[in-house]
């Protein structure tokens, strides 16, 4: 498959990216369940590695790829096609240090495609740079949390709610920092508009996502999980609970029944 990549990789560089574009399509696994994220990958992984070396030829691939991020059907090969230009976006400026600024805006905005495999590919984009930039990134993140929509909001948690991520003091503390400010202002949304197609997408993420980061940081996460409880917030009351199902949380039964206690 590398070398197939390869090939189309630089017959793209040559100014001829249909080749690439159509190969993607062919082998994309949709319309189905689980697009091919393998090729996904790879492809973002070879994009990466020369982007240091002819960052214009590399810039002008993945503006081809996500040319049609605006028109985009659900499990379709298109779909598929941008997803691989938004996750190579961010595998990019994960090892080319120029191109952070504009790619953190980059994804930013992807995370508000009407697409969820798109606004997927922005957390994976965003996960790539938390490997290598993770200060920035967190920084960047921390905007998002505070300052973005709902949409935007969602990508900053999902980004950072990823086990292997969550394995120094400050990403680990950055999580909980970034998940405590979008629950504060998820209490603030209105009950009127939380019927909202972007706000019921955030709320399921923080159905996932506050397992995730009380798993790697307890103490504060737990804590976390009691002070929302008494807020009696009927969405963020079904977040916790849905969070206190998981598995990842199954050894933690003194502090799950505690916080269950406040849900009752």
């Amino acid at each position: 498959m590398h070398e197939t990549l390869s090939s189309l990789m630089e017959r793209a560089f040559q100014e001829n990216p249909r080749p690439l574009e159509f190969y993607l399509r062919e082998q994309s696994h949709l319309p189905g369940t689980r697009a091919n994220l393998g090729l996904m990958n790879d492809l973002s992984n070879l994009i990466a590695a020369v982007v240091g070396k002819r960052p214009q030829d590399v810039r002008a691939l993945l503006r081809y790829l996500v040319q049609d991020k605006e028109s985009l059907k659900s499990n379709t090969p298109d779909e598929f096609v941008v997803l691989c230009g938004v996750v190579s976006f961010g595998a990019c400026a994960a090892v080319y240090q120029k191109w952070r600024p504009e790619v953190f805006l980059l994804l930013g905005n992807f995370a508000c495609s009407s697409s969820w495999r798109v606004r997927e590919g922005a957390a994976i984009g965003f996960q790539r740079l938390l490997s290598s930039a993770p200060e920035e990134t967190i920084a960047y993140l921390r905007v998002l949390a505070s300052e973005g929509n709902y949409l935007q909001q969602r990508a900053s948690i999902a980004a950072l709610a990823e086990p292997p991520l969550l394995h120094t003091d400050a990403m680990k503390e950055a999580a909980l920092d970034v998940q405590r400010a979008i629950l504060q202002r998820f209490r603030e949304i209105p009950l009127i508009e939380r019927k909202r197609e972007d706000v019921k997408v955030l709320r399921q993420a923080t159905g996932y996502t506050i397992s995730v980061i009380v798993a790697a940081l307890p103490e504060q996460g737990f804590a976390l999980m009691c002070e929302c409880a008494l807020w009696g917030d009927p969405d963020i009351t079904w977040a916790l609970r849905e969070n206190l199902k998981k598995k990842r949380l199954a050894k933690f039964t003194e502090q799950a029944e505690h916080v269950s206690k406040f849900l009752a």
